[in-house]
């Protein structure tokens, strides 16, 4: 049954395929279609922006790249890929092309590899004037802000950093739900990871090609307890387990100021099926302290959940054709072997 609101299923996702709402310069590859959103893949080149930007209402994303000092240089991926480095900030069209219909509208996210390594992105368009929402209607490029904050990355056209969700209207939230922190792991095991600075480059096509003690350190609290230090980046993992029914699809919002001076979850998407697994998935956790050193204690709030109706139930469920993360407790990316 098809509902007025609501996020669209991987059927539908692949109708507007078919009709030329979502437009590629090359097909759509095996796996792209998840049960409620679209992978983003990399096109040919880069820009090293000298600072980020949105286009405002009248100017398009080329027509700013024309504008004296707002890129340094374009770089070229399609030899051997590129390096882009930490603490810079890179504008890379994207294959996909949007053309959307009236009452359908999008929103982007990194990919849960991409907030587990500490890349940051942002999804850009034409006459944009916020990050990651494509108004209604909208007809034009897209293009993915990539700032890695810690590990230098290696990329090439066809990476997948980020995802998209379309939604018909304007759905309203189901439900939310307050996700904690899990700081009494058993014993012997640590109940994080913290990023190691200065470590070497992690390539996004070198599934557990690298080692994680080169680029982790593991986190063992005490009574319950760790210190945040600021800046510093980590991996946990929630106490809950949680839950996406078949007609839901959740996302991990933005951490409220109430709850503590740092930011948890940067991949926020939760897609139908997931941790409907035996003995279910738990959240991992992005984890940054904003300025100063901040105590996490076990059970704290960290994070919200906000669940949105399904449009209609996808064909196939999260987790059902395999996947990296169903059934998982502390986990780094797939890039990692422990």
């Amino acid at each position: 049954m098809v509902q007025e609101t609501g996020v669209l299923p991987d059927h539908e996702i692949e109708a507007l395929v078919a009709e030329g709402a979502i437009r590629s310069d090359l097909a759509l590859e095996v796996g792209q279609v998840q049960p409620a959103s679209l992978d983003l893949r990399l096109a040919q080149d880069a820009y090293r922006l000298r600072a980020s930007f949105l286009p405002g209402k009248d100017r398009t994303v080329a027509e700013m790249l024309q504008e004296p000092g707002v890129h340094m240089h374009r770089i070229d991926l399609t030899e051997k890929g590129a390096v882009l480095e930490t603490g810079c900030v890179y504008l890379v069209p994207l294959q996909e092309h949007l053309r959307l219909p009236a009452g359908i509208s999008a929103r982007a996210n990194p990919k849960s590899s991409t907030g587990r390594i500490d890349v940051f992105t942002r999804l850009v368009t034409n006459r944009g004037r916020a990050f990651d929402d494509v108004p209604m209607g909208y007809s034009g490029p897209l293009y993915l802000e990539v700032s890695p904050r810690t590990f230098p990355i290696m990329v090439r056209p066809g990476d997948r950093l980020a995802q998209v969700r379309f939604k018909r209207k304007r759905p309203d939230a189901l439900k939310e739900r307050v996700v904690s922190i899990d700081l009494e792991p058993p014993a012997g095991q640590p109940a994080g990871y913290r990023a190691k600075l200065h470590s070497g480059v992690v390539d996004l096509r070198g599934i557990g090609a690298h080692e994680a003690g080169q680029f982790w350190e593991p986190v063992y609290p005490r009574h319950g307890r760790i210190v945040l230090n600021p800046e510093d980046f980590y991996i946990l993992v929630s106490r809950e387990t949680v839950k996406v029914a078949a007609m839901e699809a959740a996302e991990m919002a933005p951490i409220a100021p109430e709850l503590g001076e740092f930011r948890a979850h940067y991949a926020g998407f939760f897609d139908p099926g997931f941790g409907v697994n035996k003995g279910g998935s738990r959240a991992v956790l992005e984890v940054r302290s904003r300025d100063v050193p901040f105590i996490l204690e076990h059970g704290q709030p960290v994070a919200k959940l906000i669940y949105e109706p399904m449009a209609a139930k996808p064909s196939g469920l999260y987790g059902g054709k395999g996947s990296n993360y169903q059934g998982q407790g502390l986990k780094l990316s797939k890039h990692f072997a422990l």
